[in-house]
């Protein structure tokens, strides 16, 4: 039987044509969204959303491409956009009857809520943010031989194909080789729960190289505007990141300052995947961030 976070209710929601999310639905009181991050599911937020559903509206999805939720075939255009994703996530909370929420995301997940921030900021009462910066950003900070610790993303930026065949050739040391090299804290994700991610993102090789694909390309494009345009995110902001500025060079609160005022930068001294390694740290921030 698949794992499932304790005390959840689990449902399959329509949020776009031919596209249902597999969602985990507990608690009661004001609504978050919790989505994840690569290469996991829903299940990255075990501890955390049973701690939040004490008093609150607490849904947790696979992201469409990753977990139970569908993964449409990629046709080149905005199926993977973190645009199109961040709309699953709105037509979700509105399933429930939720007009506005506040929405954490972690990794990929932390890139669509970025998105649903700027696309539907009527919806997002707060956003978190764990450990990733705007797409821009990103590409902009890696450079040169430190760039190297990106490796994948320039790997799944390759057209349909030689990517998939790659990954396909040695699935679990691909995405085993992330969830150790991340992480400080092995016994955070048992051994059960590696497993449930090695065999999610087997399933799911094509759909993870188009959401990633998707950020090199339509995503960037979709950026671009908003930082022409002078878009921001307009509801309060945390974010909490490791420190990767020293070896990377860059000063990520300033970065992220261009896109939020009203925003709550900090490091962090656990690793990538705070939400299993912290997550008492991190339930801490999400709800001072929901008194704001």
């Amino acid at each position: 039987m698949a794992l499932r976070i304790d005390g959840f209710d689990y449902q399959r929601v329509p949020v776009a044509e031919e596209v249902a999310l597999n969602v985990a639905v507990g608690g009661s009181g004001s609504p978050v969204v919790l989505l994840h991050g690569f290469p996991q599911t829903h299940l990255m937020w075990r501890h955390v959303a049973a701690d939040l559903a004490a008093d609150h509206t607490v849904l947790v999805p696979d992201l469409r491409g990753y977990g139970d939720s569908d993964k449409p075939a990629d046709t080149g255009g905005e199926t993977y956009a973190k645009r199109t994703m961040a709309a699953d996530v709105v037509a979700l909370a509105r399933a429930f009857g939720h007009e506005r929420f506040a929405l954490a995301g972690h990794d990929r997940g932390a890139l669509v809520a970025i998105r649903a921030g700027l696309d539907h900021p009527e919806r997002i009462s707060h956003l978190a943010i764990l450990d990733v910066l705007p797409t821009l950003d990103m590409w902009d900070v890696l450079r040169g031989t430190s760039g190297a610790v990106g490796f994948h993303l320039y790997l799944m930026a390759q057209p349909p194909g030689l990517p998939e065949q790659l990954i396909e050739g040695s699935a679990d040391a691909f995405f085993g080789h992330f969830l150790d090299a991340w992480g400080t804290s092995p016994e955070a994700i048992p051994a059960d729960v590696r497993e449930a991610y090695l065999a999610a993102s087997r399933a799911a090789i094509p759909s993870i190289v188009a959401d990633y694909r998707a950020s090199a390309f339509i995503d960037v494009e979709h950026d671009t505007q908003d930082r022409e345009a002078g878009n921001r995110l307009r509801m309060p902001v945390t974010v909490l990141q490791q420190d990767w500025g020293a070896a990377l060079g860059y000063d990520a609160a300033a970065l992220w300052h261009g896109w939020a005022s009203d925003l709550h930068h900090r490091t962090v001294s656990c690793g990538h995947f705070m939400a299993e390694e912290s997550p008492a740290e991190i339930v801490g921030a999400l709800r001072e961030l929901m008194t704001r």
